[in-house]
């Protein structure tokens, strides 16, 4: 029986656990001192310690993973996400131990882990980059001012080495340039040991649109459709959803094409996800990078096409001459939301809210709703880690529908002892610019106060809420698309009726 170790914590950990019992592998885990007692530690068939609470003395420590793998005698490493996932000098690590890297060659992580580098790649491919400036050392401040100028303000200061949105900058002018560069560089060198920085045209009513690709090498590429991230609070994304809303499909399937062909360009393994920035007023979109791990938000891609994802990258790793898919098998059904919950506290600035989970209850489990969570009762929040508690996720016949199965399902949630942006994500959900599919990237941030004032003012006690009393849908088709509407209507053979 082959052995996976999961180079990861939380409810990632706890995920590709999940994986490797429904393959038959055994599942190591690894922990450090705030996570000794943790859900994934007691979930796994092994687990070992690898040291203090800091993630630089633990998670982020790959000569202690590197010996617990060794010491487990495991035949796999899978890297999970955050952390070392996206590391290459781990990857290859783990390679010339003679153990199965789960994941993209360490090539590929590289490449792609260097924005200035992707983008190379991206022009090559000839998939469509936002005007920007890659190397801004080997311009003088005149110099980079008519740089600058040139491309148009607003500009966007990015780290040239890593993601989630960390030290990013919108500067509105030149005399606030310096100072961004100082600030998202110290911050890179700080996260990534790597200050290297690069700016580029910043979109003003923008969509993030990421397309789920799998590679195979030399056999090519295929993409599993896309999600839309637009939902976001600094750059993290907080609400996930597939089918993008009111984009039109033609633009999708051209990201798509991009994304296959880029991953089939450089010969990718395995699964990935390429990302762009979507101008809604332009109706252009932009290369913005590639992500050479699986995403937070994987399940709303596993739900509308019915595959597992972590599987699949467990199973090429092993035998990279495994059947692959073809783009003609792969197909959409429905609509899925993803939402993550976090221990945080909106009313105080979204502090982050560690401590002990006294309670928790959860009203049974509907079809429809999946719940990926990496705490129990009783366990505790660490201050030490991102506090992302678990994801929910809702999939239906249309989008309406999977959003009130999603809030009616987050009104039922009980939890104690410590804050939770629950009552935010309902009030997010509920909001007419979310609702008709009209929202952007900046959309929390511009309109922070009045989504705070309409959270709902519940201590996230249960409720047994019927969000739609009386009403009756009958819906009769034998195709994917579905006419949408409070009244009769009809659209290609689909017959909707709402009785309000």
């Amino acid at each position: 029986m082959k052995k996976i170790l999961i180079a990861n914590r939380g409810e990632i950990a706890y995920r590709i656990i999940k994986s490797c019992k429904i393959l038959g592998y055994k599942s190591v885990a690894v922990y450090s001192d705030a996570d000794k007692d943790s859900k994934h530690v007691r979930s796994a068939d092994e687990s070992y310690y690898i040291g203090p609470s800091k993630a630089q003395e633990s998670y982020l420590s790959y000569d202690k993973i590197l010996d617990v793998a060794k010491k487990a005698k495991v035949d796999a490493v899978h890297p999970g996400f955050g952390f070392l996932s996206e590391n290459d000098r781990f990857a290859q690590e783990v390679i010339n131990s003679g153990i199965t890297w789960i994941g993209p060659k360490p090539a590929s992580i590289r490449s792609m882990g260097n924005k200035d580098v992707a983008r190379d790649l991206a022009i090559k491919s000839n998939i469509p980059i936002c005007p920007g400036i890659s190397d801004i050392k080997k311009f003088n401040q005149d110099q980079l001012q008519d740089q600058c100028k040139s491309i148009g303000y607003p500009l966007l200061v990015k780290s040239s080495a890593g993601g989630g949105g960390i030290g990013m900058s919108v500067v509105q002018n030149h005399k606030d340039l310096e100072g961004a560069i100082e600030k998202t560089s110290t911050l890179a060198e700080k996260s990534f040991g790597n200050g290297d920085i690069f700016i580029e045209k910043f979109i003003t009513n923008a969509r993030h649109i990421e397309i789920q690709v799998f590679g195979f090498g030399a056999k090519g590429s295929v993409h599993l459709f896309e999600r839309d991230c637009s939902m976001q609070r600094r750059y993290q994304k907080i609400i996930e959803e597939s089918p993008a809303p009111e984009i039109d499909r033609t633009v999708i399937e051209s990201m798509a094409a991009s994304a296959v062909k880029l991953a089939s360009d450089v010969k990718y393994e395995g699964a990935g996800t390429v990302e762009f920035i979507y101008d809604v007023d332009e109706k252009k979109y932009y290369f913005l990078e590639m992500n050479t791990r699986i995403q937070v938000e994987h399940p709303v891609t596993e739900l509308i096409t019915n595959n597992d994802l972590v599987s699949m990258q467990i199973k090429f790793a092993f035998d990279r001459k495994t059947k692959f898919l073809k783009q003609e098998k792969i197909s959409s059904y429905g609509h899925a939301i993803e939402c993550r919950v976090y221990a945080e506290d909106p009313s105080k600035n979204f502090l982050p809210s560690p401590g002990k989970i006294k309670k928790m209850k959860f009203p049974e489990i509907p079809n429809g709703i999946r719940l990926d969570w990496g705490y129990d009762e009783q366990d505790e929040i660490s201050f030490y880690y991102d506090p992302m508690i678990g994801k929910i996720i809702s999939h239906a016949l249309v989008r309406e529908d999977a959003i009130d199965k999603l809030i009616s399902f987050l009104e039922k949630i009980s939890i104690d002892g410590i804050k939770t942006n629950i009552p935010f994500l309902i009030s997010l959900l509920k909001d007419k610019r979310f609702l008709n599919g009209t929202h952007n990237t900046k959309y929390i941030e511009n309109n922070l106060n009045a989504l705070i004032s309409t959270t709902p003012k519940f201590n996230q006690t249960p409720k047994n809420i019927d969000l739609n009393p009386g009403r009756i849908k009958i819906v009769e088709t034998d195709k994917l698309k579905v006419a949408h509407g409070s009244k009769k209507t009809s659209e290609g053979g689909i017959k909707v009726v709402y009785f309000d």
